[in-house]
């Protein structure tokens, strides 16, 4: 009979525990609703997929960037350089390295899931007073020996849920920390496109003014020719040799930005700006057709707003985090081991010991300290709350931004291919009647600075054109997809050997 009651006792408190295990406090998270646009397809998408003149766009069914997405420009010496950013560049390293201490820390809070054991084996040798006459000590003047190897056992079991919500806060916190990374790397690697661009642009640029140079060497030369034999003027040999001046002082200029962005683009891949040097290269980029996909699509797809939508997850977690504090504490505990005074019976059955007892701790007051801090949370949780649909709004406005100015500076680069082409018939035609005494020089250097002037603007728009690509890709989250961002459980597994490594 007795036993039956022990057992019913065992059964009814194992219950009890299963029963409150279960327990999980704290709002249940939903995803914030986020501002869905109701268009098929984006509004500055061009009308026409195929026909149209300037700049094109996938059509909406064609696959999605992916991967390597620096690779459909077409360009051997950016896919070299963008492979090395992937592996040298700082700023991504320490974007990894946050996300592994991420990871690190899930690792953690799973931990407190298991008891703890700890051992402190002693050896003690003492001798107690003997004039201790009046003490209750009965051995006095005696020499003892003790040796003790306890083991001690404490469990806090998750009543209601504080370390699950724990779990979870860090768990969320390590996605957020790969969404940051993916992010992080999206950023530097359209960067390093963005300064690719520029620096060939320079580079085009220069050919531009170096070719202008030497026809203006010529026109100098013919200049001061028709003055020495008293057919020409001297005001035109000063006007030729202004022109002249002029175009090769813009040309020295020059070097200036491209020296920048070549510094830049050693930063980025990780190089001393020193060592590093890219040969010229007289290069003006036409953009590929990008696929957009359709609005609906986006936000699975850019980095940043898997990154505030997980950064409301956390917040949902502290808040079960804030209500388990008003929970009471309830922490199992053991001591066991074995105690003797003779080495030979240290391990002996009758120099065993144990103490076992549960133990629960409850704040009863603390002047609203737990009721001010969830209001925190929750306030906080808001507050990401708008972040997070602000981030999506960004996105669509990006996405819009950049296919407007793609698609308007690709129909502007026609207009100015066209104002080229007049300015060299203008300037052949001026010189004609420059050389059969129509006109003054001073006509003919117009029409070359016209000429020059609109060769430049045409470059900095195809310059412009190209880089507003690589906004539009990044915009679109450069092939990146929500499926890459690892699961919660994933969070939580220990780094592969060589991925963590302590570095001097």
């Amino acid at each position: 009979m007795k036993r039956t009651k022990q057992q019913a006792a065992s059964a009814f408190c194992l219950g009890l525990v299963a029963l409150l295990a279960g327990c999980n406090v704290g709002p249940k998270y939903r995803p914030p609703s986020a501002p869905a646009p109701v268009a098929p397809a984006y509004k500055e998408t061009p009308a026409n997929f195929q026909d149209a003149d300037g700049w094109k766009v996938a059509n909406p069914n064609d696959a999605m960037l992916r991967g390597k997405w620096w690779e459909i420009y077409n360009e051997p010496e950016l896919n070299s350089l963008e492979e090395q950013l992937n592996i040298n560049n700082q700023n991504i390293k320490v974007y990894f390295e946050n996300y592994m201490a991420a990871r690190a820390m899930t690792r953690q809070a799973k931990a407190q899931y298991w008891p703890t054991v700890t051992t402190n084996p002693s050896w003690q040798r003492s001798r107690s007073s003997a004039n201790l006459t009046n003490s209750s000590n009965a051995n006095t003047g005696q020499q003892s020996t003790t040796w003790a190897f306890p083991f001690d056992v404490s469990w806090e079991p998750d009543f209601f849920g504080k370390i699950r919500n724990e779990v979870r806060e860090a768990e969320y916190a390590a996605q957020v920390s790969a969404a940051d990374l993916a992010n992080e790397q999206l950023v530097e690697q359209a960067s390093l496109a963005e300064y690719y661009f520029e620096l060939r642009g320079q580079d085009a640029l220069q050919k531009i003014l170096d070719d202008t140079v030497e026809a203006d060497k010529k026109a100098l030369e013919y200049n001061q020719n028709q003055y020495d034999t008293g057919v020409g003027d001297y005001i035109s040999v000063v006007e030729a040799k202004t022109t002249l001046q002029t175009a090769e002082s813009q040309s020295l200029n020059l070097g200036v930005s491209r020296a920048q962005y070549e510094h830049a683009i050693a930063m980025l891949i990780g190089k001393p700006a020193t060592d590093f040097k890219l040969a010229v290269e007289p290069k003006l980029i036409k953009p590929p057709a990008v696929p957009v996909g359709v609005p609906s699509k986006l936000l699975e797809r850019r980095p940043d707003v898997a990154a505030a939508e997980r950064t409301v997850a956390e917040d949902n977690a502290t808040i079960g985090i804030g209500y388990g504090a008003f929970f009471p504490d309830v922490t199992l505990s053991a001591t066991g081991g074995f105690e003797a005074s003779q080495f030979q019976h240290w391990f002996d059955w009758p120099s065993r010991l144990w103490s076992i007892g549960p133990s629960i701790s409850q704040t009863i007051f603390n002047g609203g300290l737990y009721r001010a801090e969830l209001n925190q949370y929750v306030a906080t949780y808001n507050a990401n709350v708008a972040t997070y649909r602000q981030t999506t709004l960004t996105a669509f406005q990006q996405v819009e931004d950049y296919l407007a100015a793609t698609s308007i500076l690709s129909n502007q680069i026609l207009k100015q291919q066209q104002a080229v082409d007049s300015s060299k018939q203008y300037l052949d035609l001026e010189m004609q009647r420059y050389q059969m005494g129509i006109d003054p020089y001073l006509d003919v250097t117009v029409a070359q600075t016209t000429l020059l002037s609109n060769q430049q603007t045409l470059a900095t728009l195809q310059v412009q054109v190209a880089t507003a690509s690589v906004e539009l890709v990044q915009a679109l989250g450069g092939g990146w997809d929500r499926a890459d961002l690892p699961t919660p459980q994933q969070t939580a597994v220990k780094p592969k050997k060589g991925e963590y490594s302590y570095e001097r």
